[in-house]
């Protein structure tokens, strides 16, 4: 199961209490106020680990408590801070605040961090109140609660390229041609009922991220089929990979939906780069599409492909690196491949 989406409770620890306390030594009948502070409370901290690529582990765990701080005591000794409970999450991981249902961290990057839940300040024990008039104190702070809140976690997987078309148009297929993914295929529409990611290469120096996400049907902004499954994935991919089936009756009908789909969601998608092709030119009748049979809504032409034979995909990996290179996704020399960003796609 890919879990992309988790529910769950994050608890900060509470601040340990201050002390009421006075000096009693032999001699000293009389001590001042030695009342030791509490510890504070330990913060929910959600870091990035490379390693893991979905929420699973939140389905079965929902509720998070870092550790309280402890009490102050005598002889002004102050109690011992709560641990902070480190939460990982894989990369992509968008935080919301389901109070407020603002988004609160975008945890991008290997390292990144994002403080959940502030732990609860420390009380301050008697020995703190001690003045010239009031030698004698006999008060000290509790300590305070820790922040308490209900946090959803949505994945947006991050990769270079994504491959949008209506369902059964060959995604599947030709990310296991190109990669070492192996996507379940099979000829009935939503064979792919969750993302994969797989690692192309265009050559021995040159490589970079694919997803084959779910297929994408008119009205899928709205949650129609797996839309919003589909659309949540594509936000982050640098550049989109149309995929429009040869055998359809109406391909310039099939690349308006996907369109107008992925503008229904956001502007910003529609907007992305994109090559659009034409997929199973294997079983294509009258050869392949040389030109553009339909307007392309200024995506570039990628040709006709076949995922089963390989026909075309070669000059299609050339035009995706070269749309890669002018959106500034990679260098002259670059290898997309991040050892961090990608751990445990197939290569």
């Amino acid at each position: 199961m890919f879990a992309d989406r988790a529910s769950i409770q994050v608890v900060a620890g509470r601040g340990g209490n201050g002390c009421v306390s006075f000096r009693r030594e032999k001699y000293v009948p009389k001590g001042g106020p030695d009342g030791g502070d509490g510890g504070d409370g330990g913060n929910v901290i959600f870091t990035v680990n490379p390693h893991l690529r979905t929420l699973l582990d939140f389905q079965s765990r929902t509720l998070f408590r870092a550790d309280s701080g402890a009490h102050g005591s005598g002889n002004q000794r102050s109690g011992k801070s709560g641990e902070d409970l480190l939460v990982p999450v894989p990369p992509g991981t968008l935080v919301v605040d389901e109070a407020t249902g603002s988004t609160v961290a975008d945890l991008l990057d290997h390292g990144a961090t994002f403080v959940a839940a502030q732990g609860g300040r420390g009380g301050k024990g008697n020995a703190r109140f001690a003045t010239s008039t009031n030698q004698a104190p006999r008060n000290a702070e509790p300590g305070t609660d820790g922040e308490e809140r209900r946090i959803r976690l949505e994945l947006r997987l991050i990769a270079d390229v994504g491959l949008v078309g209506l369902p059964n148009v060959g995604k599947s297929t030709l990310l296991s041609r190109l990669s070492a993914a192996r996507p379940k295929i099979a000829d009935y529409p939503f064979t792919t009922l969750e993302p994969h990611l797989g690692i192309v290469r265009v050559d021995g120096e040159r490589s970079f991220v694919m997803a084959d996400l779910p297929g994408l049907i008119e009205g899928a902004h709205a949650g129609k089929g797996l839309g919003l499954e589909f659309l949540r994935h594509v936000w982050r991919t640098r550049i989109l990979l149309v995929l429009i089936d040869s055998l359809s009756p109406d391909p310039a009908r099939d690349l308006g939906v996907l369109m107008g789909e992925l503008r229904a969601y956001h502007d910003d998608l529609a907007r992305k780069p994109r090559i659009v092709a034409l997929s199973r030119s294997d079983l294509q009748s009258g050869g392949s599409a040389v030109e553009p049979p339909f307007p392309l809504e200024g995506a570039r032409w990628g040709g006709s492909i076949s995922g089963v034979t390989g026909e075309g995909t070669r000059e299609l990996l050339d035009q995706i690196w070269i749309m890669l290179l002018a959106t500034g996704a990679a260098g002259p020399d670059a290898d997309l491949r991040d050892g961090d960003r990608v751990a445990g796609i197939q290569e």
